[in-house]
C-alpha cells in the first residue's frame, strides 16, 4: 500500500500500512450532521491489517475516547491489506464508506472530487495549528480548495553512502553531496576512479526525484503535469550522462529496492536510500561497511527533503460527524502520535513533537541515529509526488525514463510523452 509501494524501504512495513474507516454504521442511529454539535453516537473505526501488532494500542485509544466521550461508541473493524484502494471504491460506490477512512493523499484526491471526503479547513480549522504545515498541506488537492484529511503518520527515509568508497575516489568522505549539482560531480568521479565498477546511484529518477530537483510537476488547477520543463528536461540529461558514464548502475532501469539495496551492501553502488533496519543487515551481513557507513539526508536542490504521509479522512456523509471529526483528531494528536511512534517506526505530523528527545537525542545506538537524521530533516519536508500521480502515471514515467536513458529518445521527446501518457490517464480519473 502507500508507503510499502514508494521506493523508501521504510522500516516495518508491513506495520506502516494502516489505513482507517469507520463504517457509514453511524447513519442507522440517526443525529444532526452538524459538525459543532455533541460529541456523541456510534461510529466504526477500520484499520488494515494492524489488529496482530497493534491490538491493545488501538483498543486502548478507543477505550480512552470513550472514557472522555460518554456516549459514543466506537467500532473497531479490521481489513486485510489486500485490496484496500479497491474496497474503499466499493463502500463509497454502495453508500458504506466508513465515518473515518486513513488514506494517502493519492486515496483522497478521488474521494473529495467525489464528495466523500470532508472539508477540514471548513469543519476543523480549528485543529489545523497542531500540525507542520507541510503534513497538513499534504491532503490538499491541485483545483480544490480545503484540505481532506488530518495528517496522521510521516516517514522519510536518510541516505546511506559507503565512506571507504568515497575515499579511494579521493572525496572527502565526512563531506557527501547535498545538492544534485554536487551528486552528478562526485558520481562521475566515482565511477571514474573506479573504471566504472562504482556506480552511486542504483535507481532512476521517479516523480520526486524531479520534485526534489525543484521542478514543477503539475499546473496550479491540477489540470495537466509540467515535469517536462526545462528543469526537468536537464535533470534527466544529468542522469543520461551519469548511465552512459556508469556512475549509474547499469541495471537501474529494472532496480527494485531489494536489488538496490543488496548492490550497495556488496560495495558496486556508493549511496542508498534505507531505514534503521538497514544498518542492523549491515552490521550481521557486511562488516566492513558498517564501520563505513555514513548517514545523510535526501540529495535536494530544494532544501526540503521528500515526505511519506498517511492520514485519517473523515466521511463528509456521515450521519456522526461531530464524533468522526473528534475520533479522527484524538487518533492524530501529538499524545497519541508521539505513543504510536514508539511503537512502530514511524514519525508523528504534530507541531513540536519531533523536537521530543525521542527524536533528538542520541543513545549510541543505530536505530536511534538513523531516527534523529530523519526527524530533522521531516521538520521542514514536503510530499512532492502529486496527489494525482497514479501507479500506472509512475510506470509511464518510468518506461520513457528508460528509453531516454537508453539513447532510444531524447530527453525532452521521453518527458513530453510522459507528460502526455499522464495527462491522458489524468483525464481517465475524471
Amino acid at each position: 500500500m502507500p508507503i510499502s509501494r514508494r521506493a523508501l524501504a521504510a522500516t516495518a512495513v508491513a506495520a506502516l500500512v494502516l489505513p482507517l474507516s469507520a463504517c457509514g454504521s453511524g447513519s442507522d442511529d440517526g443525529g444532526s450532521s452538524d459538525a459543532s454539535g455533541k460529541v456523541e453516537g456510534n461510529i466504526t473505526f477500520q484499520t488494515w491489517n494492524l489488529r496482530a501488532n497493534f491490538k491493545s494500542y488501538f483498543e486502548g485509544v478507543i477505550a480512552d475516547f470513550e472514557k472522555q466521550y460518554p456516549g459514543t461508541h466506537v467500532k473497531w473493524v479490521d481489513q486485510p491489506a489486500e485490496g484496500y484502494p479497491d474496497k474503499i471504491s466499493a463502500d463509497a460506490a454502495g453508500g458504506t464508506l466508513p465515518d473515518v477512512v486513513n488514506v494517502s493523499p493519492d486515496l483522497v484526491a478521488p474521494l473529495a472530487k467525489a464528495g466523500f471526503a470532508l472539508d477540514l479547513d471548513k469543519s476543523a480549522a480549528k485543529y489545523k495549528k497542531e500540525y507542520l504545515a507541510g503534513a497538513w498541506a499534504s491532503h490538499q488537492i491541485p483545483g480544490m480548495s480545503g484540505t481532506y484529511a488530518f495528517p496522521w503518520y510521516l516517514n522519510t527515509g536518510p541516505l546511506f553512502y559507503n565512506k571507504s568508497l568515497f575515499k579511494e575516489a579521493g572525496l572527502d568522505p565526512e563531506q557527501p553531496p547535498k545538492t544534485y549539482d554536487e551528486l552528478f560531480t562526485d558520481a562521475l568521479e566515482l565511477a571514474k576512479k573506479s573504471d566504472g565498477k562504482v556506480a552511486t546511484l542504483a535507481n532512476v529518477p521517479t516523480v520526486e526525484d524531479f520534485g526534489r530537483y525543484g521542478v514543477e510537476l503539475m499546473n496550479k488547477e491540477g489540470t495537466g503535469f509540467a515535469f517536462n520543463d526545462a528543469k526537468g528536461v536537464e535533470l534527466l540529461t544529468k542522469y543520461k550522462e551519469l548511465y552512459d558514464a556508469k556512475a549509474l548502475d547499469p541495471q537501474a532501469l529494472t532496480a527494485t529496492p531489494e536489488s538496490s539495496g543488496k548492490k550497495f551492501l556488496t560495495g558496486a553502488v556508493a549511496m542508498n536510500p534505507g531505514s534503521a533496519l538497514d544498518l542492523g543487515n549491515f552490521k550481521k551481513q557486511a562488516p566492513n561497511l558498517y564501520k563505513n557507513i555514513g548517514i545523510t539526508d535526501q540529495i535536494t536542490s530544494t532544501g526540503h527533503v521528500n515526505m511519506y504521509v498517511m492520514g485519517l479522512m473523515v466521511n463528509a456523509q456521515t450521519k456522526k460527524k461531530p464524533a468522526a471529526i473528534a475520533f479522527a483528531h484524538y487518533v492524530t494528536d501529538a499524545e497519541h502520535q508521539m505513543s504510536f511512534a514508539k511503537k512502530v517506526a514511524i514519525f508523528p505530523s504534530t507541531a513540536g513533537s519531533l523536537d521530543d528527545p525521542y527524536f533528538t537525542k542520541e543513545d549510541g545506538t543505530d536505530e536511534t541515529r538513523v531516527r534523529i537524521a530523519a526527524a530533522k530533516s521531516l521538520k521542514t519536508a514536503v510530499n512532492y509526488t502529486p496527489v494525482l500521480f497514479s501507479d500506472q502515471m509512475k510506470t509511464a514515467l518510468r518506461n520513457e525514463v528508460a528509453k531516454a536513458l537508453q539513447g532510444k529518445e531524447s530527453p525532452q521527446d521521453a518527458l513530453d510523452n510522459a507528460v502526455k501518457a499522464c495527462d491522458t490517464l489524468l483525464q481517465q480519473q475524471g
